[in-house]
C-alpha cells in the first residue's frame, strides 16, 4: 500500500465521497429550470448557489468573502497568518441543461480537502484558498472564463457593457445580484498572493475511461477562437419568390456551417463547432432574411488554429459573395493554448501514484479557469474520468470510488505543493 512523504496512509478507505456526492446532488437543485440543471452566471439560481457554497466553506473552517463579480472565496490560514495561498477550485455556473459535475466537482472537492485539514487540526505553511468562479462557461454572456480573468487583472471595463440574449448588461446583472460593477478592478490579486492554483475537474473526454484509469495529470489546455457570424439576406414570401431569385440567409448559413465542419476536420487535433443558430423572422412561410450563428474553434497549436480560422473567414466571405448575402464575422474572443506548470504537473502525477493509481499525463481539449490562472501563478489540473467521456450533457456520470480518489489526490497534491513551493 502506498504512503505519502509524511508517513500518512493516503488511501484509508472511501470516506469523502458520501458527503461530496450528496452535496453535488444538493447543489444541482439550484437551477433556473425545473427538471434540468441550468445555472447561468448571476441568475437567481447562481446567486443562491454561491450562498450555499459559502455556507459549506464556513462549515469547513474557512473565512469567507464574495468579490465584486460574485465569485466566492474561502480561506483556511496556514501556520503563519497572511501567508501566500495555494488556491483550489473551479466554477459553479453551468451550461444550459448541464451535468452535475462540470466545475462543481472541483469546488466541492476543494471544500472537502479543507474540511479534512480542519478536522485534523492540520495547518500547512501556505494558506489554502478555495475559489468558486463564475461565467466560466459563457452560457449567459459572451465572456468565457470571466471572473478568473478578473482575478488576474485581465478583464477590462468593456466587460461591464456586454449584453446577454435579453439585452441585460453585465453591469445591470451584477447590480441585481448584489455585486459591485464599479469595483470590478478590486477582484485583481497581487502577484505572490497566490502561490499556486490547482483544479480538479472531470476529464470531459473519453481517454481515461477508455484506458481504465481514474485520474490524470493535465499538461496543457487547448487554445480557442470564439466567433459570431451574422448573415443578412432578404426576407420574402415562401410561395412567390422563385428559387433562383432568392437571397436566403439560412440556406447561405447552412453552407457556411458545413464549411466550418470541413475546415474543423482538416487538421489533426483541431475541432470546430457551431453551437447556436438563430434564424429570423422565424415564420414557416417566410424566407429567412437574417441568421446569426456561433463558431467555437479549438486546438493545441495557436499557429495551426489561427491559420485554419483565417481560411474559414475567407471561405465564409466567398460563400456570401456567391449567394448574394452579406456576412459579418466577429472573432470576439481568443484564448491562447496554455502549457501548465511542470512542477504542478509532477506533483499531481506523484499524488496520483501515492494514492495507488497509475497517472496519465494528457492535455485538455476544453478550456478551464486553470488556463487563465496559469498567467498569474504556477497552475495545474487533475482530471477525473467520467463515464464514456460524456460531458456538457445531463448524462455526466462519475463513480463514488473515483470521487473519493479525487479528493484524496487533491489533498495529497496540496500537501506536496506546500512542501515543494518553499
Amino acid at each position: 500500500m502506498a504512503h505519502n512523504e509524511t508517513g500518512r496512509d493516503p488511501t484509508p478507505g472511501m470516506r469523502f465521497s458520501p458527503v461530496l456526492m450528496a452535496r453535488l446532488e444538493a447543489l444541482a437543485a439550484f437551477t433556473e429550470v425545473e427538471g434540468q440543471l441550468t445555472r447561468r452566471y448571476l441568475s437567481p439560481a447562481h446567486v443562491a448557489a454561491v450562498g450555499q457554497v459559502e455556507a459549506w466553506m464556513a462549515e469547513a473552517g474557512m473565512s469567507v468573502h464574495t468579490d465584486p463579480l460574485v465569485s466566492a472565496f474561502g480561506r483556511y490560514e496556514g501556520r503563519t497568518p497572511g501567508a501566500p495561498a495555494i488556491m483550489l477550485g473551479s466554477h459553479i455556473d453551468t451550461i444550459v441543461d448541464a451535468g452535475r459535475y462540470d466545475g462543481n466537482l472541483g469546488v466541492l472537492a476543494a471544500i472537502a480537502v479543507v474540511a479534512e485539514l480542519s478536522a485534523r487540526g492540520e495547518r500547512l505553511e501556505h494558506a489554502i484558498e478555495v475559489a468558486a468562479f463564475g461565467e466560466e462557461e459563457g452560457s449567459r454572456f459572451p465572456a468565457h472564463i470571466l471572473t478568473s480573468s478578473a482575478l488576474i487583472g485581465a478583464a477590462g471595463p468593456a466587460l461591464l457593457d456586454i449584453r446577454d440574449a435579453d439585452g441585460i448588461t453585465v453591469r445591470e446583472a451584477l447590480t441585481r445580484a448584489g455585486g459591485n460593477p464599479d469595483a470590478y478592478g478590486d477582484c485583481a490579486r497581487r502577484k505572490g498572493e497566490i502561490a499556486a492554483y490547482l483544479e480538479l475537474h472531470i476529464e470531459q473526454g473519453p481517454i481515461l475511461d477508455t484506458q481504465g484509469l481514474a485520474l490524470g495529470a493535465v499538461t496543457a489546455i487547448n487554445g480557442s477562437v470564439r466567433t459570431m457570424v451574422s448573415v443578412a439576406g432578404f426576407a420574402g414570401h415562401a410561395g412567390t419568390v422563385p428559387m433562383g431569385q432568392r437571397r436566403d440567409a439560412l440556406a447561405a448559413a447552412s453552407e457556411m456551417i458545413l464549411c466550418v465542419e470541413r475546415i474543423g476536420a482538416s487538421e489533426a487535433h483541431l475541432v470546430a463547432t457551431v453551437g447556436r443558430i438563430t434564424a429570423l423572422p422565424g415564420a414557416q412561410n417566410v424566407i429567412p432574411g437574417r441568421v446569426a450563428f456561433t463558431i467555437d474553434m479549438r486546438g493545441p497549436s495557436d499557429p495551426v488554429r489561427d491559420h485554419a480560422h483565417a481560411a474559414l473567414v475567407t471561405a465564409l466571405k466567398e460563400i456570401a459573395r456567391r449567394r448574394r448575402v452579406e456576412v459579418t464575422i466577429d472573432a470576439y474572443q481568443r484564448n491562447a493554448a496554455t502549457a501548465l506548470h511542470p512542477l504542478v504537473i509532477d506533483v499531481v502525477a506523484e499524488a496520483i501514484t501515492a494514492c495507488g493509481q497509475q497517472p496519465l499525463r494528457l492535455p485538455s481539449g476544453a478550456g478551464h479557469d486553470a488556463g487563465i490562472m496559469a498567467g498569474h501563478c504556477p497552475s495545474g489540473m487533475i482530471f477525473l474520468r467520467c463515464k464514456a467521456g460524456i460531458s456538457h450533457n445531463p448524462a455526466e456520470s462519475i463513480t463514488m470510488e473515483d470521487a473519493d480518489l479525487g479528493v484524496r489526490v487533491l489533498l495529497e497534491a496540496a500537501r506536496r505543493l506546500d512542501r515543494r513551493l518553499g
